[in-house]
């Protein structure tokens, strides 16, 4: 094999003397190549060879050729296609009304997923190759991956989750000749093993109830019949819908982001103080040395910061939560610093586009994006033999089912 593709190379070698004669030679060997697996194809279509006897009075037969212009890698290529009689042959190798090779339209679509505009992608295509790729093809060949989300959303998850994330990230879309902003919800959750992986991501413009109700109900539609822990940022109407579909779930409020927005009603000069002051609360190392810290702040601080007050009040169950779990345990669930990771990592591929123009083209850019991030989720999470062992002692009469050992 080795001997013959060293043949052919000096072969197509010899009279190439730049890049673009390489790139021609290649070119038509694309072509010739592509001709003769037609040629095969008309072969096994009508049960015998060109010019073979046996096809005789078989009721079908070759009807000459019909032209059509093909896009590659390699440029525009003139395919002559193979006809029967009967019209029932259709190749193979290159279905009917494409234009694109596979190979063409596979490096779109990596283009795509890197978050390279369709104006990008068509000067793109243009120096390299020297084709015109349209934006109208590009979104047409994009389009392909649209059964694969809806594949990817609908699959089969585990049966228990341990611990999920949630967050949302958000986008311009352009909607009825005005751009309008949508969020992405994201649920990452984290498997047995300790591996990441992203369940399901919605998009939708106001969060509410019976949209989280929504998102749950799906989840377990999918399988799931349990979460342990579920930290997310102040989600409106999360709690009360997943209370509804998953009554054992333990839920889990952002501390960092419950500061943030803390900090929002701070003069810059008392931050400094305020933060301290926080920190004494949320890094105790018992609840009950939190309540007591809490009840300092708020004797400190509480006639110039009452809505801070109120709005720790407010979530005080959800902001606590981790204090139940030892120190492994809180570190993962006490931020969702976990799902932003993912989202930082979003917005490196989308921070050059100002605004999509469909809710599907959002779509499609978010799930190559996720598919490519999650290629590198090869190993557990920091800690996790630490935290599943807890787990197991924790949740032992939920999950014991899940452990094999």
């Amino acid at each position: 094999m080795q001997n013959k593709t060293n043949a052919l190379a000096k072969e197509l070698a010899k009279d190439c003397r730049t890049v673009e004669d390489i790139q021609e030679k290649l070119k038509e060997l694309f072509k010739d190549t592509i001709q003769q697996v037609f040629e095969a194809e008309m072969d096994d279509h009508l049960g015998y060879s060109k010019h073979n006897q046996s096809g005789d009075h078989t009721g079908n037969s070759r009807n000459g050729y019909s032209k059509r212009t093909v896009k590659t890698k390699f440029g525009k290529s003139e395919l002559e296609i193979p006809r029967d009689r009967n019209s029932e042959y259709e190749p193979q190798i290159i279905k009917k009304y494409e234009t694109t090779s596979n190979g063409l339209e596979d490096q779109i679509i990596g283009l795509y997923s890197k978050g390279m505009s369709t104006r990008d992608i068509e000067d793109q295509m243009k120096d390299i190759y020297g084709i015109d790729v349209s934006p109208t093809m590009v979104s047409k060949i994009t389009d392909k991956i649209m059964p694969l989300i809806v594949e990817w959303q609908s699959r089969p998850l585990d049966r228990v989750y341990p611990i999920v994330f949630l967050d949302a990230i958000h986008f311009k879309v352009r909607k009825e000749n005005r751009i309008v902003t949508k969020a992405a919800y994201s649920v990452l959750g984290i498997n047995f093993l300790g591996h990441k992986e992203i369940l399901g991501i919605w998009i939708g413009e106001n969060e509410s109830a019976s949209f989280w109700l929504g998102v749950c109900n799906d989840l377990k539609n999918r399988g799931v019949q349990d979460i342990l822990i579920a930290c997310k940022d102040n989600l409106s109407g999360f709690s009360e819908a997943i209370s509804s579909v998953f009554p054992q779930t333990e839920i889990q409020l952002c501390v960092i982001h419950q500061i943030r927005n803390s900090m929002k009603y701070v003069s810059y000069k008392e931050q400094k103080a305020v933060m301290a002051d926080l920190k004494k609360v949320y890094q105790a190392l018992t609840l009950e040395e939190a309540e007591l810290e809490f009840s300092n702040f708020k004797e400190k601080w509480g006639k110039k910061h009452s809505i801070i007050i109120k709005s720790w009040e407010a979530n005080w169950l959800e902001l606590t939560a981790y204090f139940s779990y030892p120190a492994e345990i809180r570190r993962l669930i006490y931020t969702t610093n976990t799902i932003e990771g993912y989202h930082r990592q979003l917005r490196k591929v989308t921070k050059t586009k100002t605004a999509y123009p469909t809710d599907d083209s959002l779509k499609k850019m978010i799930y190559l994006a996720t598919m490519e991030i999650s290629k590198k989720w090869t190993m557990p999470i920091r800690g996790w033999k630490e935290c599943i062992s807890q787990l197991a002692i924790i949740f032992e009469d939920r999950i014991k089912d899940e452990l094999t050992f």
